[in-house]
């Protein structure tokens, strides 16, 4: 079931708009299908893979720490995104071994020439952190 607060989904209320196409890195067994799904009722298809090489309107990461280099996935992220696109940085509610702080995920978007502009908590187990364009240089 699809939470809605003042009639918009999760989803709607974070930027997800139909026809928009969104990139999805990270995936594994552990994410929340149900926000994923909540995504995709948003925009009206599936997510793409990594694989996808056209251009989208946004990307979903999920990372957990020990994924590697945050900074790098970010910068990844961005080579497919449009120039108004956002990407929506999703890691492990606070307590699990795998939570990545809001302090490091600020780190790596300003490196990437990204800025996080708002965080939220994503479903039971994950918080979501929005990163729009417009840190210090864009880098592609």
């Amino acid at each position: 079931m699809v939470n809605r607060i003042a009639g918009a989904t999760f989803a709607e209320r974070l930027g997800f708009e139909n026809g928009q196409i969104v990139q999805e890195f990270g995936w594994d067994d552990d994410v929340d299908e149900a926000l994923r799904e909540d995504v995709e009722g948003a925009v009206g298809s599936g997510l793409e893979d990594v694989d996808y090489d056209g251009v989208v309107d946004a990307v979903v990461l999920w990372w957990r720490e020990g994924d590697g280099d945050l900074t790098d996935d970010c910068v990844d992220a961005l080579t497919n995104l449009g120039d108004k696109g956002f990407i929506l940085v999703l890691v492990p509610k606070s307590g699990h071994p795998d939570h990545v702080d809001a302090s490091d995920i600020a780190e790596a978007a300003q490196t990437a020439g990204l800025k996080a502009s708002s965080s939220t908590k994503a479903g039971k187990d994950w918080i979501a952190t929005k990163l729009v364009q417009g840190g210090i240089q864009k880098q592609r």
